[in-house]
């Protein structure tokens, strides 16, 4: 019986291959520095784009960082942030070791969209404070934030310097909440999210939105995005009890 013909690797494959080898070895660790795309070119025999589209690849799965004019790196594995509690990114960031750096793009008093209104439970066009802030893990940005806060709740908001102190950290240490809300999905970026988030137009992002009560009022709004290849969302928790049991 005549074998099935093996289609063979596309080039842009067996160069993906090539550098996911040493990678999942841990012979390349985090940090090592890749070969440089002129020097896959001549040793593949391919054209530049071939070996764009398999260091893309491996970016977006994130085993790769790569940095216009510096070159490519072996990627630090994804952080976790957890679903149980209000996670503070700049406490999770440094407790790796790693540095935090907070760049406040909005910080500004404005009339609530309906969407904005129905979810602080307001009316529409009422005031509210707004805040969006780009979080850098070691350089990187790691999360775009996009809150906004009902003014009753937090009428010190706007006063703080976000860039000492970020929006989740003065909340949680200042306004009593009794109440959290998580809603985790898998979303694709604007163009300005992307080019925020130094990332590729069509990678996947988590979008974790969360809202917070206080004896039943809405005190904040917050929707934050990350890079798929960036990080992960999940918890570890012990239950009370079993199903079925007294």
């Amino acid at each position: 019986m005549a074998r099935a013909a093996v289609s063979p690797q596309a080039p842009y494959q067996r160069i993906r291959q090539h550098l996911l080898a040493p990678i999942q070895s841990g012979a390349w660790p985090p940090g090592h520095r890749l070969p440089s795309e002129s020097e896959l070119v001549a040793r593949f025999g391919v054209a530049r784009m071939t070996v764009g589209r398999a260091l893309r690849e491996l970016q977006n799965e994130g085993h790769i960082t790569r940095a216009a004019g510096v070159g490519s790196f072996v990627a630090e594995p994804r952080p976790q942030s957890t679903l149980l509690q209000i996670a503070s990114i700049a406490s999770e960031i440094r407790e790796r070791g790693h540095e935090h750096r907070c760049d406040v793009l909005v910080q500004r008093r404005e009339r609530a969209e309906p969407e904005v209104a129905h979810a602080l439970g307001l009316r529409a066009g009422a005031s509210v404070f707004h805040a969006r802030c780009l979080h850098h893990e070691n350089g990187v940005p790691v999360q775009l934030e996009e809150r906004w806060v009902n003014p009753k709740a937090a009428p010190q908001f706007l006063k703080q310097d976000f860039g000492v102190l970020t929006p989740s950290e003065y909340l949680v240490r200042h306004v009593a909440f009794d109440e959290i809300e998580h809603v985790v999905d898998a979303v694709r970026p604007t163009s300005e999210q992307a080019r925020l988030l130094a990332m590729a137009a069509d990678g996947p992002c988590l979008l974790l939105t969360r809202r917070t009560w206080h004896q039943g009022t809405p005190v904040t709004w917050v929707r934050c995005l990350h890079p798929g290849a960036r990080y992960r969302l999940g918890s570890r928790f012990t239950p009370r009890g079993k199903p079925g049991t007294d």
